[in-house]
């Protein structure tokens, strides 16, 4: 082989390597995210997400700002299945509300919306019991896992609800458990 068929052999194996990665690289665009959430949105969530983990001894899931971080997740990381799932559920437990306690949901009493969220949540485990593998997860339990995974990892939910070592030192690993301790954060 000569020169001149070399360079252009490697000159077509780049080029074609080159139009094969944008090809690529071009498949790897996140789909378009349509749900867009309001301050009222979020102040929703945060008010189910303070239902669901209110303020005792230390901060509740509203001062952990769990309502953003269910916005974040809800359009960042949920497929559009899953984000219609969501947005119809938020719908329906305020439905749910005006049904059983004659007014919205942010209009209710803490003990109306604990009731609410409480009927709710047997509902979603007895559908979880009989749902097949391939049907959607049940709105509320989504709401629920946001709002333990939000506070959790939130700064309050890990340094305050949770035992917190910021520069962890050794490890061990059989620890006696004294009844009443806090969870680890990790």
């Amino acid at each position: 082989m000569n020169r001149r068929e070399a360079v252009s052999t490697v000159a077509l194996l780049v080029g074609g390597a080159m139009l094969g990665t944008q090809g690529f690289l071009s498949g790897c665009k996140p789909a378009a995210r349509t749900v867009n959430f309001t301050p009222q949105d979020i102040a929703y969530m945060d008010e189910i997400a303070e239902t669901i983990l209110p303020a005792t001894k230390t901060p509740g899931a509203k001062a952990a700002k769990v309502g953003e971080y269910m916005a974040v997740m809800v359009k960042d990381c949920y497929d559009e299945k899953d984000q219609k799932i969501f947005l119809e559920g938020l719908d329906k437990l305020d439905e749910e509300s005006k049904k059983k306690n004659k007014k919205p949901f942010m209009e209710s009493s803490a003990l109306e919306r604990h009731d609410l969220l409480v009927a709710i949540d047997k509902d979603a485990r007895a559908y979880a019991k009989s749902k097949a593998k391939d049907d959607p997860a049940h709105y509320f339990s989504m709401i629920k896992r946001l709002t333990l995974d939000g506070y959790f990892t939130s700064e309050i939910g890990a340094k305050q609800a949770l035992r917190y070592v910021p520069v962890p030192g050794k490890y061990e690993g059989c620890i006696d458990y004294k009844k009443g301790d806090k969870a680890w954060a990790t």
